[in-house]
């Protein structure tokens, strides 16, 4: 017959504190990603907020991977100078300073087809997004704020329209 022999109280302490560091290191990294809203966290990481478009809902981020997903309320479209850009509901894609990789979940129009960006990345005040065959380069000052659904960066222009449009029907 097998006897076991009795754990000894050094090695049932030496296991409950290790358990407790796992634990206090995990909750930890969970919190302050908790506290970070996801363009915060973007910013961590030298990243614009402007990367992301407004309507994020939530997002998971384990600091210790860099793995992300982030939900917004809708698919959401837009166009940039001459690029169409959509972004489906869920993205995913691994962060670190300066860089975004395996990413899913946004597309860029290139004359007819829709291709994924895969990888962004920065160097200096310039961002660099990666089609993997292709790539173009952008300022960061073109990032400082978030574009919005339906119309990206110029929703003031087509704010400023809509209500010239009003004004002049209602003077008619």
């Amino acid at each position: 017959m097998h006897q076991t022999k009795p754990i000894s109280l050094n090695t049932m302490t030496l296991l409950f504190a290790i358990t407790l560091f796992l634990i206090s290191s995990a909750t930890s990294a969970a919190a302050d990603n908790s506290n970070l809203t996801v363009y915060e966290a973007l910013q961590e990481y030298n990243f614009p907020i402007g990367l992301l478009p407004k309507g994020v809902n939530s997002y998971e981020l384990d600091s210790s991977t860099g793995k992300f997903s982030i939900n917004l309320n809708e698919t959401c479209s837009f166009k940039i100078d001459t690029y169409d850009l959509k972004y489906a509901t869920k993205i995913n894609g691994v962060i670190e300073k300066n860089k975004l990789s395996g990413l899913s979940g946004i597309q860029v129009k290139v004359l007819f087809v829709w291709l994924n960006i895969v990888e962004v990345s920065r160097v200096g005040d310039e961002v660099h997004f990666s089609v993997g065959i292709a790539s173009a380069d952008f300022s960061i000052g073109n990032f400082v704020e978030c574009p919005a659904c339906g119309c990206g960066f110029n929703c003031r222009d087509l704010n400023s329209r809509e209500i010239e449009i009003d004004r002049l029907i209602s003077s008619s």
